[in-house]
């Protein structure tokens, strides 16, 4: 029998509090996924795999504490407020976001496109900024705080280029199942986008992942050579030709190469 929990402790987490924390914080990152539409009970239950009732217990209790906000009107959840005010308490210790607005900013002007900053969380890619170009037709086809599987977006195929390649298999494997929701792309499309990046020094991902958009994308490694985050550049797919790819590619590497000066100075 495990010993009881000292007066005025609590005893430790097991393995099925340990279950019960994993299944809140991948609610919330579903919640995340699709902040801007928000999620009907019934969609959050099916997305994480969980059964009605636990699923309601667990966004019943996240709305008392303020971490999720329900739409009664509309029946749709969300991120509450809460969760907005941690992120700006954390903010200041992970300020990437303002380290590289300046180069979102000028990648923008110079090339009229939409310019994304995105992150690696676990086997996804989170953008956490983007910027949109003076050119008449954008693509912000990609939301700030949107979270897509590893290598459909430029950005999370930049940051599988600076990965090893027995990591960048075991990735595409664990993403398999969830590519399909993300246009026409498989676990080959990315295996062979990987090694054509590879090839050409910087990440490109065509109308297989967003029908008529084009984009490129470069990491931002640490003096460790691993992927910290990257930076996307995209466009319409008839305005991003590989003549056109090829002539933007050296911009974007300076902005990386100014991010790291900036991160590792």
């Amino acid at each position: 029998m495990p010993p009881a929990a000292a007066p005025g402790t609590s005893a430790p987490a097991g393995p099925a509090g340990t279950q019960s924390l994993r299944r809140v914080v991948q609610v919330l990152k579903i919640l995340a996924q699709h902040q801007e539409s928000g999620l009907r009970f019934v969609d959050v239950a099916r997305l994480c795999g969980l059964e009605a009732p636990t699923a309601h217990r667990m966004l019943k209790a996240l709305v008392a504490e303020g971490m999720v906000a329900r739409d009664a009107q509309a029946r749709r959840y969300r991120l509450g407020p809460l969760v907005f005010e941690l992120g700006l308490v954390a903010a200041p210790q992970f300020n990437l976001r303002e380290l590289c607005a300046a180069s979102l900013r000028r990648l923008a002007d110079a090339t009229g496109d939409t310019a994304f900053l995105f992150i690696r969380r676990g086997n996804d890619a989170v953008c956490i900024s983007r910027v949109q170009g003076h050119y008449p037709i954008q693509t912000p086809v990609v939301t700030v705080g949107s979270r897509q599987p590893l290598g459909v977006n430029a950005g999370g195929l930049a940051i599988l280029l600076a990965l090893a390649p027995a990591e960048v298999a075991r990735i595409v494997a664990a993403v398999g199942p969830r590519i399909g929701a993300y246009g026409e792309l498989d676990g080959r499309d990315l295996m062979d986008a990987v090694a054509a990046g590879r090839a050409q020094g910087y990440a490109a991902i065509g109308e297989k992942a967003v029908p008529g958009v084009t984009a490129i994308g470069l990491a931002v490694r640490n003096p460790f050579d691993a992927p910290v985050a990257a930076l996307a550049i995209a466009a319409i797919s008839s305005r991003m030709t590989p003549a056109r790819q090829a002539a933007l590619y050296p911009l974007l590497r300076d902005e990386v190469n100014v991010i790291g000066t900036l991160l590792y100075r």
